[in-house]
């Protein structure tokens, strides 16, 4: 065919065609898939092969073209399947007829290619789709050229790590992954998930996300071969949250090691437990070097995290309770002849004297937690009292795994190993403690799925709880801390341990950790038909 060369306007209108189908596939990609690079040789060359040699190949030589094909036009999705199929290219028989060889053969050339890395950006158009501008006799003239718009959900927008970081990052995690399959056989890792799932490793609920992540992906590659099942690894970097993807040097590695060994169950389970101990897992044990400390300064100061650093204790109304107690009512003077037999059977029994009930958390909180109109807690001994706190600055930006931009929640809890003492809390020994409210973890907040590793609890909040000690530092944690801050997790615990807590006297949020593995508690609930006392003795 020809095409009318000496008409900037025809061109425009013909090429719109071609760059309006290629903005169309892109933006029909879910969102939620990641992209991937893939090494397609020099499409840029190919795309100007397609076209008639002499003029017309040089009309459509674009330097702007050129940048957006070597930059974008090789990227891809990976199908379940582990095949790859182009976002930009594709057959399109509404293309008109100069432009249909060149999407086709552009994605035939990226889906036979292999992947190359997972692709990162932050810019919010990817290409140029306009220049020039200029006026002629003709009157202003521009010309057109590739571009598409990214949907917001696609973009980078963390200031650390940067994109180039993140990709770079993924092409590591890549080989480690590949070698982590070599490295542990599917029966390995499935003894490691039993174990786990039986909940007969401590603190297990830390690594059983890694574990469950490398089963997954044996059963999924194990049908394939060759580039399809390197392409499937790929797409499981892609996806996989922070250091599900590494497990060498995760612990979850450590009881993969074990077991590949054949250590026998009872020595697999006391290794594990000496290195899940709290004062042990991810927490430095030296102090942080100089270099360190100038790199915290760095980031800190680069993401504006100071502010996040300054904790203070919680205060109940600021908290997101699944129970509160109800307001007293005053209520009419019984009458009638059998009334003094209705108030006696609401009258609330002597906690001291009821029989307890053993129930779990989770039957507690549907059937008995509904009805409760208040609630007692036995304190003795050393409990999982915890301290809930927030950040002081509430815009502060969020350093925590579970607090979002968009979705806030600045609030963390500690308990002291081994437990602590009612007394240590302002709280006397051997008593019964109102219950102002009940709270789950912060990190459930948002659903039980955001931040599973970090275990599940909730706290019974009780009234006049208030930490006395003043060493309980700042209460952050490198197990519970944002991924970017991983690098530099000796300074903030040093810093963290430094610290102090500010508003002891104003926290009205702190009170008994149920649920997590620990002491039991106790409990007496008050509902419209009397009272009665159960033993919270393990989540579900």
């Amino acid at each position: 065919m020809s095409i009318a060369m000496n008409s900037d306007h025809d061109h425009n209108a013909t090429f719109d065609l071609f760059g309006a189908a290629v903005a169309r596939r892109f933006a029909s990609i879910d969102e939620s898939r990641p992209l991937f690079t893939v090494d397609a040789g020099d499409l840029y060359s190919l795309y100007l092969a397609t076209f008639r040699e002499g003029e017309e190949r040089q009309h459509y030589t674009c330097s702007c073209c050129r940048q957006f094909i070597q930059r974008f036009g090789n990227l891809a999705v990976i199908e379940g399947d582990g095949s790859i199929t182009s976002v930009m290219w594709g057959q399109d028989e509404n293309l008109p007829e100069i432009f249909r060889s060149a999407s086709a053969a552009l994605a035939r050339a990226v889906g036979r290619g292999p992947v190359s890395g997972v692709f990162v950006s932050n810019e919010q158009r990817w290409g140029t789709p306009v220049t020039g501008g200029v006026y002629s006799f003709d009157g202003p003239k521009e010309w057109h050229h590739f571009a598409v718009t990214p949907q917001p959900s696609r973009l980078h927008r963390d200031r650390l790590p940067t994109p180039h970081q993140v990709m770079a990052q993924k092409k590591q995690d890549f080989g480690t992954l590949s070698h982590g399959l070599a490295d542990f056989s599917r029966e390995t890792v499935a003894a490691a998930v039993n174990l786990l799932e039986a909940e007969a490793m401590y603190r297990g609920e830390k690594v059983i996300g890694p574990a469950r992540f490398l089963l997954d992906l044996h059963d999924k590659i194990a049908t394939y071969n060759g580039e399809r099942r390197r392409n499937l690894i790929w797409r499981a970097v892609a996806t996989a949250p922070v250091g599900f993807a590494t497990p060498r040097s995760s612990m979850v590695g450590t009881l993969l090691e074990d077991l590949a060994e054949g250590m026998s169950v009872e020595v697999v389970q006391r290794r594990f437990a000496d290195k899940m101990h709290p004062l042990q897992y991810q927490r430095p044990q030296a102090a942080p070097t100089a270099g360190n400390i100038v790199q915290a300064e760095s980031i800190v100061a680069k993401l504006g995290l100071a502010p996040a650093l300054r904790r203070r204790f919680a205060r109940l109304e600021e908290i997101k309770a699944i129970w509160k107690p109800q307001p007293a009512r005053d209520e009419p003077a019984a009458g009638g002849v059998f009334g003094h037999l209705k108030a006696g059977q609401n009258a609330p029994s002597d906690p001291n004297k009821a029989s307890v009930t053993s129930i779990t958390w989770v039957k507690f909180e549907a059937t008995v937690l509904p009805k409760a109109k208040s609630i007692k807690v036995l304190v003795k001994g050393l409990m999982n009292f915890a301290g809930v706190v927030p950040a002081v600055d509430p815009d502060a930006p969020p350093i925590l795994q579970w607090d979002r931009e968009g979705e806030r929640n600045p609030v963390s809890w500690y308990v002291w190993n081994g437990g602590s003492s009612p007394i240590s809390w302002r709280l006397p020994d051997q008593a019964w403690i109102e219950a102002t409210g009940i709270m789950l973890k912060p990190s459930m907040w948002s659903g039980e799925d955001r931040a599973s590793h970090q275990g599940k609890g909730a706290v019974i909040i009780l009234d006049g709880a208030k930490e006395t000690r003043t060493n309980a530092g700042l209460a952050l944690f490198p197990e519970c801390l944002r991924s970017e801050l991983h690098s530099i997790r000796a300074t903030i615990e040093a810093f963290s341990k430094r610290g102090q807590l500010e508003g002891a006297d104003e926290g009205s949020a702190n009170g008994l950790m149920v649920g997590d593995r620990g002491l039991d508690a106790v409990v007496n609930v008050v509902t419209d038909l009397g009272s009665a006392s159960y033993k919270i003795d393990r989540w579900d």
